[in-house]
């Protein structure tokens, strides 16, 4: 979620990790790349470091032209973002600030020495541009939907991404995926309590997408001529859902009957506002909130679809999957009995179905 150009009085599309700044140094193009064209030519350059060549056929041991820098690597978008850029052969620098075991998953993505995790400091100068010094591609995907302690809104939404160059903008809207924060939760809180909280009456429309598919479009802008440059994309998926139609999918691929606990507006930001009062009152950091995210409650007080002249996935030559079916497959694991049953079984499999 946007929430700080929400608090600025901007419309925004609606993401926690909503911002990817692109910026090549030079332009990226599939010219004299593959099987039937010489393996070297590029005119690619990363700063410092002299010519890079393109090799091989594009698979994760090629060598793409591309060194990317992502900032918020180790997040929910950055992970996808970072098997798509290595599975091409491009070499992915890793800027983290947590446990230098945060970004070792994602160096199995890579080829060897192609996946360079770097400790950095988000509030120093000189460290952000340590990091970006041997890229020609840097993308910022960092974003949060709630608040700490030590990182507001505006530090880490407004801030962070002020001090990297923005050039092409992707705003996403609801992602869905394995690690995603929505369906997820109202899965885990589903099968715990026996019903869910619906925000409100259930009636806003959101358009939400798969994560895949976003990271796709990111990849997509990085190897166009450049035409991408300075515009901005609103990545939204192919069907409109209420919030209540959206959790009858959840419930209908965990095979649970629907039970809701409809929770008006207001009550929903009392239940929300005490964290938001005490959170730099007390000195000790305060549960991270599931349900009742204030941010989110604001954001599901009116729609969020893609506007009607924007730019889109069709002008990336992208077509985003339906939701219903692969990308919603993993919260087969909420299922009771396991993957291939579940309390609504007899009405999900025909009974000649079994041996």
């Amino acid at each position: 979620m946007q929430a700080l150009s929400r608090r600025l009085g901007q419309q925004s599309f609606n993401s926690a990790a909503s911002i990817s700044s692109l910026r090549p140094t030079y332009s990226i193009s599939d010219a004299g790349y593959g099987l039937d064209y010489p393996r070297y030519g590029s005119t690619l350059a990363s700063r410092g470091s002299g010519y890079v060549l393109r090799k091989g056929t594009g698979g994760r041991s090629s060598v793409s032209g591309i060194i990317a820098t992502v900032f918020g690597a180790t997040g929910f978008l950055g992970i996808y973002l970072v098997q798509q850029l290595a599975k091409m052969g491009s070499q992915v620098f890793v800027p983290f600030r947590g446990s230098e075991d945060s970004p070792r998953h994602l160096k199995l993505m890579g080829d060897l020495g192609q996946i360079v995790p770097m400790k950095y400091n988000p509030r120093d100068e000189n460290s952000i541009k340590a990091a970006m010094a041997k890229a020609n591609v840097v993308i910022n995907l960092i974003g949060r939907e709630y608040e700490t302690r030590n990182y507001s809104f505006e530090e880490v939404n407004h801030h962070m991404a002020e001090q990297l160059a923005l050039a092409t903008i992707m705003r996403p809207s609801t992602m869905i995926g394995t690690e995603d924060r929505i369906l997820n939760r109202w899965a885990h809180f589903a099968k715990n309590y026996s019903f869910l909280p619906l925000i409100g009456d259930g009636s806003t429309r959101i358009q939400p997408v798969y994560v895949v598919d976003v990271a796709a479009a990111i990849v997509a802008a990085l190897k166009d001529d450049s035409s991408s440059m300075g515009k901005i994309y609103e990545l939204g998926g192919p069907e409109v859902f209420t919030i209540r139609e959206l959790a009858e999918l959840m419930y209908d691929t965990i095979r649970e009957y629907p039970h809701y606990m409809k929770v008006p507006f207001p009550i929903a930001k009392i239940l929300a506002s005490p964290r938001e009062i005490f959170l730099k009152k007390v000195p000790f950091p305060l549960p991270t909130p599931n349900i009742f995210n204030l941010d989110e409650i604001h954001a599901l007080s009116q729609d969020t679809l893609v506007s009607e002249n924007a730019l889109t996935f069709s002008d990336l030559d992208i077509v985003p999957h339906k939701l219903k079916g692969y990308p919603v497959e993993y919260l087969a694991a909420y299922r009771k009995g396991g993957p291939q049953f579940g309390s609504t079984i007899s009405e999900k499999v025909s009974p000649d179905a079994y041996p």
